[in-house]
């Protein structure tokens, strides 16, 4: 093991984040950990000129949202963010500092949306909530806030990173980019033999394999709304930045994908944090690289506007 394996490790027992995905832990039990966990993770985010909850309307009734607009907003360039937690966790408030530092560092206005999450509410529903919020979206139900229908981004991380890859092969033509944060993009073969410095510690093949049952319960994985690295055409989506961490059982699929998007004609960068979890741009107080790799992320994400 790595010295920067070891120091990594370390610091997750100390605060005690790696127990928040436990996997002898109920859905609900890590639920109220993070939340509990939130402040002691995160520092506050630069301010933004405007923040205000919203509702959307989703596949099966309305979703919360969150508004970010950043002091010199670039005119009309927005960004749908759907955050992550393996389908099971996850909520506005839970990534507020990742999604407000977004927008503050980008210039990029930004709209956080709360899907709804297994096991209460199994695939497809997340697939189809933001399907449904992109096309409300297209349809100019964020304009009031400064979002041109014509100027739309997604982005997500983890989780989120699956459904926003997969709105991005839907919505071909119709976006500016896509921002996928170390993306889960595939749901079968979660059992791959990885090196131990790829296990974890906050993402672990073990939970991987319960995101499966949770999320899926009994649907088809190779399913490309479960899988997006399984869509044979690849042409014609919206450029992207991939961020992968080095500690993180999907750097390989995150790699291929960012290989299969280039192959296909599709400008992509991929940057490799080395030394960080899977997670860690939710965790500014103990991952020296997470602010860094955030505003990185944004200024990639403001360069699509230029």
């Amino acid at each position: 093991m790595s010295q920067d394996q070891n120091s990594v490790e370390k610091w997750m027992e100390q605060s005690g984040i790696a127990d928040l995905f436990s996997t002898q832990r109920t859905t609900q039990a890590m639920r109220d950990a993070l939340a509990r966990a939130r402040d002691l993770i995160d520092v506050p985010p630069p301010p933004v000129d405007h923040c205000e909850d919203i509702t959307l309307p989703g596949a099966d009734g309305e979703l919360a949202a969150r508004i970010y607009r950043p002091y010199g907003a670039i005119e009309g360039a927005g960004l749908l963010y759907f955050h992550g937690g393996g389908f099971m966790v996850g909520t506005l408030d839970s990534h507020n500092a990742l999604c407000q530092r977004l927008a503050a560092v980008s210039g990029v206005s930004v709209c956080a949306v709360a899907y709804r999450l297994a096991p209460e509410h199994p695939f497809p529903a997340a697939v189809d909530d933001a399907r449904a919020v992109l096309d409300a979206a297209l349809d100019g139900a964020l304009s009031d806030y400064g979002f041109d229908a014509a100027r739309l981004s997604v982005g997500g991380d983890s989780a989120g990173g699956n459904l926003a890859a997969g709105l991005a092969q839907d919505a071909r033509g119709r976006l500016a980019f896509q921002l996928l944060i170390y993306p889960l993009l595939q749901l079968v073969e979660v059992k791959k033999a990885r090196p131990r410095w790829q296990e974890g510690p906050i993402l672990s093949v073990r939970l991987l394999e319960d995101i499966v049952k949770g999320y899926l319960a009994g649907a088809d994985a190779s399913d490309v709304r479960a899988s997006p690295l399984f869509e044979n055409d690849l042409t014609g989506v919206a450029p992207a930045y991939i961020l992968a961490a080095e500690f993180d059982p999907l750097m390989d699929e995150d790699r291929a994908y960012s290989e299969r998007l280039a192959a296909s004609g599709v400008p992509v960068t991929f940057k490799l944090w080395n030394a960080a979890p899977h997670g860690f741009l939710n965790m500014s107080r103990l991952a020296p690289a997470c602010i860094p790799a955030i505003e990185h992320a944004a200024k990639a994400l403001a360069k699509a506007y230029v």
